[in-house]
């Protein structure tokens, strides 16, 4: 999640079964805890172009959280459609991250999600609501 988040920050999350596109999610996978960004939900339909742009119904994503934006790894076929009851995540550091765009993380679903951030409270340099 780099640079939003990087290792070492302590942040504060909330349970919440509301969730907005560009929420940042802690979610379980695997018995591991991710952290990634909230792209698409149920039924949307989510398309990457060859430099890393991200399009949601067709309308296009203004991320200036990402860093180096790019189709990274991935290997599913787009435009895709986000199933029912999921949310597509990706990572803010788009080269690197593994996320939605992998088969084997897949979209999350709702009984996944741990939380979403709602602040960063170490370093306090990076304190920040949201």
């Amino acid at each position: 999640m780099s640079p939003t988040l990087t290792d070492g920050d302590i942040v504060i999350t909330m349970k919440t079964q509301r969730t907005e596109t560009g929420d940042i999610l802690v979610f379980d996978y695997n018995g591991k805890t991710l952290i990634r960004r909230c792209i698409a939900k149920s039924g949307d339909w989510v398309n990457i172009d060859t430099n890393g742009n991200v399009f949601v119904n067709n309308t296009k994503v203004n991320e200036p959280y990402t860093y180096r934006k790019a189709v990274g790894e991935c290997d599913i076929t787009f435009p895709y459609q986000v199933p029912e009851n999921t949310l597509f995540v990706m990572g803010d550091n788009r080269g690197i991250s593994l996320d939605s765009r992998l088969r084997e993380i897949g979209c999350v679903s709702k009984e996944q999600v741990q939380g979403k951030m709602i602040c960063i409270i170490f370093p306090l340099r990076k304190f920040k609501i949201g």
